[in-house]
Order: structure tokens, then sequence, then C-alpha cells
């Protein structure tokens, strides 16, 4: 239920983060207000939360470090809101682990639609992984225990978002079947796919390079040219 989700909002303009929290408190959610880096990095520490909406020009510590810290060791959703909108950075964000990005000024039913999204994907991917998906899956030097949602390379622990575990998880039980990158899209997000839509090639780069650093001397994903992906 949305009374038991709690999201942290990290928003140095008291107004913006007071509006935010009235409104997602109207629908039902719990919520905590941050209003510089440093505080929400003290306040992360000390409480667990379902979702972050996170501004990316804060005092103290910027946004990215923010996502740095979270993508340690969680895989809750964190959605970016800034007035940047470069491409660019909205992809840099992206890899560094960001689930989504909504740039100002924004419409308030956005950002609504926006969190209910990212809340339903990952309490089904929580759910399915608490579930149905138990055990260890092992593939070359790659052990996933579905149990735990963790993930080891050659013995060393790598943390995914959930998106990159998805994909991986795809990838590892259908070794050798190439997906599209509308597939990808498709199964993962469960959304309708967008041709110019970035997001897959933002998100298998960024899985391929955290593989590759566990990894160096083993290729994981291969890309097929004009098709999409397989695991190999």
């Amino acid at each position: 239920m949305k009374e038991n989700i709690q999201i942290l909002i990290v928003e140095d303009d008291a107004d913006i983060n007071t509006l935010l929290a009235k409104v997602l408190k109207k629908e039902g959610y719990e919520t905590t207000s941050a209003y510089s880096g440093t505080e929400a990095k003290l306040v992360l520490k000390m409480s667990t939360f379902d979702l972050v909406l996170l501004d990316l020009t804060l005092p103290g510590a910027n946004g990215q470090e923010i996502v740095k810290q979270i993508r340690k060791n969680s895989y809750i959703p964190i959605i970016v809101i800034s007035a940047n909108s470069a491409l660019d950075d909205k992809i840099s964000l992206l890899s560094q682990g960001a689930d989504d990005y909504i740039t100002k000024p924004f419409e308030i039913k956005e950002v609504l639609a926006r969190v209910d999204a990212q809340l339903r994907r990952y309490c089904s991917f929580t759910k399915e992984t608490e579930g149905k998906k138990k055990g260890v899956l092992s593939y070359k030097s790659i052990q996933i225990d579905k149990q735990a949602m963790t993930v080891q390379v050659k013995g060393q622990e790598i943390f995914l978002t959930n998106h990159e575990y998805e994909i991986l998880l795809l990838f590892v039980t259908n070794i050798n079947r190439v997906f599209t990158r509308e597939a990808i899209y498709t199964s993962v997000w469960s959304d309708e796919y967008v041709v110019e839509d970035n997001t897959v090639n933002v998100h298998i780069s960024n899985l391929r390079a955290k593989l590759h650093k566990a990894d160096p001397d083993q290729e994981y994903i291969k890309t097929v040219w004009g098709i999409g992906f397989k695991m190999i």
C-alpha cells in the first residue's frame, strides 16, 4: 500500500520540496525531505527508502555523489529532477545508476506518473526476486544469487541497478539468444519502445563496463550489428 512506501525528496529549493512532499502525501506516500547533499547522505545512512527524487545541483554534495552512494548497496529507483536538459548529461546520469530523468519546469502529473511507474517496476522486481526467482545462476565467471539479489564476477560482488540486473538475468537465462533493443526494453521496462530512445544502449554499455572491470579477460555481451545483443 502507498502509505508504506517511503520516498526521499532531495531538493534545495524549499518551495519545490514542499510542493512535491504535499502532492506525494496526498497520493498516500510517506515522504522525507532533505535540502542539501550532505543532509541526504546522512538520511540515507539512517533510514531505508523505496524511491528517491533527486535534484542535481545541491549544497554540500551534488546529485551525482548521491547516486553513487545509493548504488553502492541499493537498487531502489532514483528519479533525477533537474533544470539541465542536455542529452549527454541525461545519458551520463542513467549510466551512473539513475532510473529516470525529469527536466524542470515539470508538470506535477508527470512526476506522479513517473513515480508510480518506477515503483511498480521496482516492487515487481523485488517480489519476483523474493518469490519465484530463487537459487543461484552461474555462467562463466558470473554468479547471480536471485534470492539475495546479488551478482558476483570471479568472486567479486558488483552492484547493478535494477534495470541492469534484469538485463543480465534476461541474457544469462537465454544464452546465445539475440535480443533486439525493442525486446530488451519491452521485457525490462514493460513499456512501449521508442525508436529514438538510447536507454537500452546506455544500460548495456554500463553493464558491459561493470562486467569488464571485474573480469577484463572475458567477453560476455556481444553486439549483433543491425539486430541487437546477446550473451556469449
